[in-house]
């Protein structure tokens, strides 16, 4: 088991690092932190040894061979994709009430089933109050339908995941991004042993990322150009398009990529995984098909829920084409590989004594990483 250390140590270990990516594992829990427009910070000194607020922390001492061995029983091998059982396209299907989906509406209508068939009980999700993501925990598959489309910035999405555990909700879901699922595999090894601090999760639903945005950072661009109160939906078509796209009250706004990466957190940077490799399932865009998302089978438990809904009309799939993957693959894998290499420049990984790592991972993992870009 990885080391366990207190609110003291995460702030020397991420906040000074630079490496906090707002994610709310730490928001919550006790009263000292709170996340505020995409910014986690401590409002109280905490003198505590152990807390959950280091244990969960995605960005603190994650020992990655741990993990996929309690998660998937294998050892981690940093695969670009992680362990698998399948790859699919997938969209909404004909028994989903329509709504504003973002893409193929894969994600939604998985959550909706989840909720009708009483597979889970709450939900963990990612809201917006203007434009402002924030962290939602709904209780029935119509709230979460309004929690429907993508966001592209950092939110605390945990935080109502801990909200769920303290209102005592025994089968949560929760949708996130790749670092939110490591967060949230580490919250699932209840890693101080307390009966009351376990989290009963039913369904992991992983969100395909290579990086998100300083909601703060963004709010100002935006503010140059039109009134973010008047923002409905925003998206990232895949290349060449190389824009955001924003639909207004008073019509489409295109604001270029160029503009948008500056404003990405370094943490994004250190990232190893872009397809949410320790969740149930995995869902991204589809490149090249409009109004399907890819989806990733991981767990026994995520394909049995796609199987049932499938047979329901909930959604529907389509065999994966062998090209995109080995595209998808790809790209997982170089931003593995990049990632990897400012890791070590930064050293963060595997750190000995008193200079603490962010992440473990076994040196032939690592041997294996960098050389598979050599190939």
């Amino acid at each position: 088991m990885p080391q366990i250390f207190g609110s003291a140590e995460l702030l020397a270990d991420v906040h000074k690092r630079d490496l906090c990516i707002g994610c709310g594992a730490c928001v919550d829990l006790c009263p000292y932190f709170k996340n505020h427009k995409g910014k986690t910070s401590q409002l109280f000194g905490c003198t505590l040894e152990q807390g959950r607020c280091y244990a969960y922390c995605p960005k603190a001492e994650v020992d990655l061979d741990e993990l996929a061995r309690r998660m998937w029983r294998s050892d981690y091998d940093g695969s670009p994709l992680g362990p698998y059982r399948k790859v699919l396209a997938c969209r909404a299907g004909k028994r989903m009430p329509r709504g504003d989906f973002q893409s193929g509406g894969t994600v939604t209508s998985l959550i909706t089933f989840a909720f009708k068939k009483g597979l889970i009980d709450a939900a963990a999700l990612t809201d917006r109050e203007g434009l402002t993501p924030v962290a939602r925990l709904a209780t029935n598959w119509e709230q979460a339908a309004g929690c429907a489309s993508s966001k592209f910035m950092a939110s605390p999405t945990l935080a109502a995941l801990n909200m769920g555990v303290r209102e005592g909700y025994r089968r949560m879901g929760v949708v996130g991004t790749p670092c939110q699922m490591t967060a949230v595999a580490q919250m699932q090894g209840n890693p101080l042993q307390k009966e009351a601090y376990d989290v009963p999760i039913a369904l992991k639903v992983g969100l395909f990322c290579n990086w998100s945005v300083d909601t703060r950072q963004l709010m100002g661009l935006l503010d140059q150009r039109l009134d973010g109160s008047e923002i409905r939906r925003m998206d990232i078509p895949p290349p060449p398009a190389n824009v955001m796209t924003l639909e207004t009250d008073k019509g489409p706004v295109t604001v270029s990529l160029s503009d948008i990466k500056p404003l990405i957190p370094r943490t994004c940077f250190v990232c190893l995984d872009m397809t949410a490799e320790f969740a149930d399932l995995a869902a991204g865009m589809f490149e090249g098909r409009t109004g399907w998302n890819t989806l990733i089978v991981r767990s026994e438990a995520g394909e049995e829920i796609v199987e049932q809904a499938r047979n329901e009309g909930f959604i529907e799939t389509e065999d994966f084409p062998a090209e995109n993957l080995r595209h998808l693959s790809k790209a997982a894998a170089d931003k593995k590989e990049r990632s990897l290499r400012i890791l070590l420049r930064r050293g963060l990984v595997n750190n000995q004594g008193d200079e603490r790592a962010a992440v473990r991972i076994p040196t032939e993992v690592v041997d294996r990483i960098l050389g598979a870009s050599r190939e």
